[in-house]
């Protein structure tokens, strides 16, 4: 009869064995995603279709007029009507001043005022909403033309990008196409979590499968530079159908699949660059706001990030005692690293090196953000985070 210690060894080693098993998967997953993500095609143009460029504001005095130049940039190559449309809601700061200088004898940049935010919505949607909203009545179109791509303040879009996304996008039969710019990252702090963005989705997802699949789990999306076909969006309710939606982004792409299109997250560091976050209290600040729905609630929060750490973690705290499985396992982890930092425009060495700390940030944010969630203390940039 085996001993209480005996079995704990046997346990341990299991448990290392699944964790190791798991990160090979997600490593082959990762090379088959590498070899198939759709990056927009600097070489192509897109028929001359009615173009809207929307961008919702908020206290973005330090990007704002640098991401409408590149805009300006960007729409200058697009070979049909192009509209560039910036939408401050509420702002606090000098947002709407630098704005006014930015329109000040430029036709080439429409200005809104959002109006207060109503019950029952968050402030991106609600924002993106009425950006919706105006291309429709602009246009003059209850059934939708074109093509809408919502950008972030803090992307910069290089000169093609524009032509390129939709390019791609067309061609690929896509109603909804993310390309996701590259992250640019500075200090321990986002270097440590940051890449887990473009890494969480590569290794994860088959992105193959996804882009013709109406199932909402397989669906990945970005609202950092997000185009879809205005038909579509409309279709689909817009905004308005994601109105409570903390990750309005990945709501956004489920309900174009509810309404028969299809989306995927593409690679879009050639196209478009952002610096997400500025040191590590806004990075804490950032993923509290989101982390507890990432996974579709806080039980499926504790789920996933339980399943990383078994995957990446553990087969690293078996490596220390000179395990062999968990070596592999620690390999495969840092591979898939690797090879989605490479895809990606990301920084390929030697930060991988660090993944199973990476996934205990990770996983310590989570916390931090279930726990911000249920005593009601989740807020960004001066409002609850709450409809």
């Amino acid at each position: 009869m085996s001993t209480p210690g005996e079995r704990r060894v046997r346990l341990w080693r299991g448990v290392v064995r699944i964790g190791t098993s798991l990160a090979l998967g997600c490593l082959v997953l990762t090379l088959d995603n590498a070899r198939r993500i759709r990056v927009p095609d600097t070489r192509h143009r897109p028929a001359a279709e009615p173009l809207w460029v929307l961008l919702p504001v908020r206290d973005e005095a330090a990007d704002v007029a640098g991401c409408v130049q590149s805009l300006q940039a960007a729409t200058a190559r697009w070979p049909g009507p192009a509209h560039i449309v910036v939408l401050d809601d509420e702002s606090t700061d000098a947002t709407p001043d630098i704005l006014d200088d930015i329109v000040s004898g430029d036709d080439t940049v429409t200005v809104l005022s959002g109006a207060p935010r109503p019950d029952g919505w968050l402030g991106k949607p609600w924002a993106c909403a009425q950006l919706g909203e105006f291309t429709r009545v602009a246009a003059d179109d209850s059934t939708g033309e074109g093509v809408l791509v919502f950008v972030d303040a803090d992307v910069r879009l290089h000169p093609d990008a524009l032509t390129a996304t939709v390019a791609t996008m067309r061609q690929a039969g896509l109603d909804l196409f993310c390309p996701y710019p590259r992250e640019d990252v500075c200090g321990i702090g986002e270097r440590l979590v940051q890449p887990l963005l473009q890494w969480s989705w590569m290794s994860t997802l088959p992105l193959g499968i996804a882009e013709r699949s109406a199932r909402p789990s397989l669906s990945a999306a970005n609202g950092q530079f997000l185009a879809v076909d205005a038909t579509m969006y409309l279709r689909a309710g817009g905004h308005s159908a994601v109105r409570s939606e903390v990750l309005e982004d990945i709501a956004l792409l489920r309900a174009v699949k509810a309404a028969g299109g299809h989306g995927v997250v593409g690679e879009g560091s050639s196209v478009a660059t952002c610096r997400m976050y500025d040191g590590w209290r806004e990075v804490r600040a950032g993923y509290r706001k989101s982390l507890w729905a990432a996974f579709g609630s806080p039980a499926g929060a504790v789920a996933v990030m339980t399943m990383m750490i078994v995957s990446y973690v553990v087969p690293a705290v078996a490596l220390i005692g000179g395990s062999r499985t968990g070596l592999v396992g620690y390999l495969a982890g840092v591979a898939s690293r690797v090879i989605t930092a490479r895809r990606t425009g990301g920084r390929a060495w030697p930060d991988p090196l660090a993944h199973p700390a990476s996934v205990l940030t990770l996983a310590v944010l989570t916390a931090d953000s279930i726990g911000a969630r249920s005593r009601g203390e989740l807020r960004w940039k001066g409002r609850p985070v709450h409809a």
